[in-house]
């Protein structure tokens, strides 16, 4: 039992998510005390009466002692994760135990950061984020709930699947000569007759990249263009599996044929001979007991789309119910209301990233996503730097900066007078009467931004005496709001998004130019994302290995074998429940990696069973001269998780590092191996070391 929460501060919900079983549980309470012909409320209701208790008390408790729950568990065993992001309690809620604390917790950053990633800086703002997560029109409301349903639903699927989402970093595919030519052509030929096509309506293509399931194969950018940071860059990996998902047929064939290719019979043998007695039982005992299972996969619907609704069937051979539950037929009805129609796949999708111009630096800089399916499996994004982006550039330094008056506000005691804090606002004040006066020349009408604008001035610069701290709080609240609002009417209202776009008939020309680029090596190119590293080549050097990660976290590059574990397809870890037990404790290994990170541990080595686990965690220059170790702060147990999606933790323990090494760049590596157990002690070291050499030049492949 699975849900996740968000709502505002007057208890309304703003967003919901629930797995099926939470689902299920709310309707039979209400469904119990119905009265015969009573229909049952409406599902988002039930979930604010259920948690009503919960909101109101954590609004009381921060409004009597300014602070208020992180986590609880109930008598049931229900677990209940909260954070407060400006005006927005966030709510994860597991009830079976297949989710820790870090686990939820890390959902609610994720989603904070995927709220960030559609909406910018309008998340600063409660008022205008409610607007946003919750429309007016009810089906404009369901079709964003069921979208960020779904990109949560697959964030879940793939951290638990994929190792990129795992450890969070981006996995490239190891092919330099083939990334090198698809680089240049993106360079050279896509991007550039793009920019100079009178078609591109006013949008310039900064950044082109192209996927291959999860994988990178080849990213560039203009010359102008910002850097997509890691985070960024999963981010828009995770919303395009999200509209093309992984076919796990695809992955079955690739599996087959890479296994083929690569002669894992004798691989397997080799495996089997060292993997100790104990390993040799588990595969055996259950292998016998397994039975050949018959999976059914219904006929997708018209139009692409995966759902199984009423429009998909068959009139002719379609089930005849004779009865059908008044619950059961609301709950579909509800599931039907929330399907949307399949996207036109030439209209872009407007997303927030990090970057920095010339003109200045903004944290959510709007950008236009195309994202183009070359065939299943393989996709072509473009990001487009949008016109008029330079306005949010602007709205991120007053923000800044007024966020900051804020914030000396707010401590400042109460009566106080400003002098100090004033007069650094009056160099703020002369761009802030210019930007005012550009909108207004403008289309579009600001005059409640002028109008609090002119009342912030009146109070702040008046002639009649000292400013009190207290009186300039609420207009310094109502500027940010409206510099928000103004963010919101260039970049996030419907007609701003539809006004300008690369024309379908420019997108079809880039898609039959990757396409006819890469004609002869699709097929190639999905069996390498399943076999993109093997362990074979690595077994002859470092016997007893059984896989290993190992991350750049400066470019947020991660290098690992490949782990397939489905059941209809044979790996180097074997088939079935052997590669299953592998796999869970390399999952496990990453989870008590980062317990012992967060506690300011930064070398790892125990034993688990017929295992040896090894976690490292250093810092190097430039030239690969490893730096000396320092102590690292201790996180509490309700920080933000260690990651990079929802919060990059990396780059705040560069900055931590790099105060002492302000004249050389530093960057920060990780290691996590796993070894048999049979494997002395001080062989198991020196191989880390040995290993850590050999994929140290593999990771400066340039992601631009």
């Amino acid at each position: 039992m699975k849900c996740l929460l968000v709502v505002s501060e007057s208890a309304e919900v703003l967003f919901y998510w629930t797995d099926p079983d939470f689902e299920q549980n709310i309707r039979e309470q209400y469904g119990v005390t119905l009265q015969e012909g009573e229909r049952p409320p409406a599902f988002e209701d039930s979930i604010n009466t259920v948690f009503a208790p919960l909101i109101i008390s954590c609004s009381t408790m921060i409004e009597k002692i300014g602070d208020t729950y992180s986590s609880f568990s109930t008598e049931n065993g229900h677990l209940y994760i909260l954070h407060q992001f400006g005006e927005c309690l966030y709510i994860a809620v597991n009830g079976d135990g297949e989710e820790s604390e870090e686990d939820l917790r890390r959902k609610i950053y994720v989603m904070r950061k995927l709220t960030e990633v559609h909406f910018g800086m309008v998340t600063l703002s409660g008022t205008l984020l409610r607007k946003e997560l919750r429309p007016q029109d009810t089906a404009q409301r369901n079709r964003l709930w069921k979208m960020m349903q779904s990109l949560l639903e697959t964030y879940s699927r793939l951290r638990m699947e994929d190792q990129s989402f795992l450890v969070e970093a981006v996995e490239r595919l190891i092919h330099p000569a083939l990334c090198e030519q698809c680089i240049e052509f993106l360079e050279r030929r896509l991007v550039q007759q793009i920019n100079s096509s009178v078609e591109r309506a006013g949008e310039e293509v900064l950044h082109a990249f192209i996927l291959v399931q999860t994988k990178l194969l080849a990213f560039y950018s203009s010359r102008n263009a910002s850097t997509v940071k890691p985070s960024d860059l999963l981010a828009l990996m995770l919303i395009v599996q999200n509209l093309y998902p992984i076919n796990t047929d695809l992955e079955d064939t690739a599996s087959e044929v890479g296994q083929a290719q690569s002669g894992h019979n004798l691989v397997n043998l080799f495996f089997f001979c060292i993997i100790g007695e104990k390993s040799k039982q588990l595969s055996t005992e259950v292998e016998s007991s397994s039975v050949p299972e018959v999976f059914y996969t219904p006929e997708h619907s018209p139009g692409g789309s995966n759902t199984a609704g009423s429009a998909g069937r068959d009139p002719e051979n379609a089930p005849v119910f004779q009865f059908v539950d008044p619950d059961i037929q609301m709950a579909e009805d509800s599931l039907r209301t929330l399907e949307a129609p399949p996207p036109d796949p030439s209209a872009p999708r407007r997303v927030f990233l990090e970057a920095t111009f010339r003109e200045g630096y903004c944290s959510m800089m709007p950008h236009s996503m195309y994202c183009r399916p070359l065939w299943p499996g393989l996709s072509l994004v473009l990001l487009t730097k949008i016109p008029n982006s330079q306005v949010a550039i602007q709205v991120y330094y007053f923000l800044e900066h007024f966020t900051s008056l804020e914030k000396k506000l707010s401590e400042e005691p109460e009566g106080s007078v400003l002098s100090r804090t004033l007069s650094a606002l009056l160099e703020l004040r002369g761009k802030l009467d210019k930007f005012v006066r550009a909108l207004n020349g403008s289309d579009i009408q600001f005059s409640q931004l002028q109008n609090t604008w002119t009342e912030f001035k009146s109070k702040a610069f008046s002639r009649g005496g000292p400013v009190n701290s207290r009186e300039l709080l609420p207009p310094c609240r109502a500027v940010k709001k409206q510099l928000c609002a103004v963010y919101r009417q260039y970049f996030l209202a419907e007609q701003a998004g539809r006004a300008q776009r690369l024309s379908p008939s420019l997108q079809e020309k880039a898609l039959a130019m990757v396409q006819d680029k890469l004609v002869d090596w699709k097929d190639f190119l999905l069996v390498k994302s399943k076999r993109n590293i093997t362990m074979v080549s690595y077994l002859e050097d470092f016997p007893g290995l059984v896989h290993f990660i190992y991350v750049d976290r400066t470019a947020g590059h991660m290098i690992a074998p490949s782990l397939n574990v489905t059941d209809r397809s044979t790996s180097e870890l074997g088939k079935g429940p052997l590669a299953h037990f592998i796999k869970s404790k390399v999952w496990s290994l990453v989870g008590t990696a980062r317990r012992y990170l967060q506690k300011g541990y930064t070398t790892v080595t125990l034993r688990d069973g017929d295992y040896y686990f090894c976690y490292f965690l250093w810092f190097e220059n430039e030239t690969g001269y490893k730096l000396e170790v320092i102590e690292l702060p201790v996180l509490p147990d309700d920080s933000a998780p260690i990651g990079m999606l929802g919060v990059d933790y990396y780059r705040k323990l560069l900055r931590y590092y790099s105060k002492n090494h302000q004249t050389e760049v530093v960057k920060c590596y990780e290691l996590l191996t796993i070894h048999l157990g049979v494997i002395p002690t001080e062989y198991i070291l020196q191989h880390c070391c040995q290993l850590a050499r050999k994929l140290w030049e593999p990771s400066r492949i340039p992601l631009l």
